[in-house]
């Protein structure tokens, strides 16, 4: 796997042209201007990512353009080092994406196994939300019934015993007038 990775870290000759853009020769479009021609002490594609970002931050914390006057050549420079970042950025994602076509041509079954790993992550994470949100519903179905409970009125309470109707059914009536003696 470390043989197919060449020309992306330093110290390793890429075999042939630069990864990106397919076969074909240095002048082949959509290649950067020497990217077929790289030697052992040239940059990588992650040197060149490195260095456009490093670029970008400098332009953007550096002197000359806080102290310039002129806008639109600080905005221009600015744009130039995000363009060339962005550039590196798909150069470097289009050379994993090689790699990646490359390993489900050489080991499907490595590939399938990466997807039924990443099927049950997702299961298993999909399964402590639903264990979480359970458990928040059981906790409020306890306070709404709590707070039921607390609101209802005596007269609403199941009776304590077997002549609770009865004595609940003459709370009802009039009092009886008084006999005189």
């Amino acid at each position: 796997m470390a043989s197919s990775m060449g020309g992306m870290f330093p110290g390793q000759q890429p075999p042939g042209a630069h990864p990106v853009g397919g076969p074909g020769g240095p002048n082949q479009p959509g290649l950067p201007p020497g990217a077929g021609n790289r030697g052992q002490g040239a940059n990588t594609l992650v040197d060149d990512l490195e260095a456009s970002f490093e670029a970008c931050f400098a332009s953007l914390v550096s002197q000359d353009y806080v102290n310039g006057t002129d806008q639109e050549e600080i905005r221009t420079g600015v744009d130039q080092c995000i363009q060339k970042f962005l550039d590196v950025a798909r150069q470097t994602e289009c050379f994993f994406l090689q790699k990646r076509l490359q390993l489900s041509v050489q080991k499907p079954e490595q590939v399938v196994k990466e997807d039924v790993s990443e099927l049950r992550n997702e299961l298993q994470r999909k399964e402590l939300l639903v264990q979480k949100h359970l458990s928040k519903l059981h906790h409020w179905q306890q306070v709404l019934e709590d707070v039921n409970l607390q609101h209802r009125k005596p007269t609403d309470l199941p009776p304590p015993g077997p002549l609770a109707f009865l004595e609940q059914a003459s709370a009802s009536l009039p009092p009886a007038p008084l006999k005189p003696n």
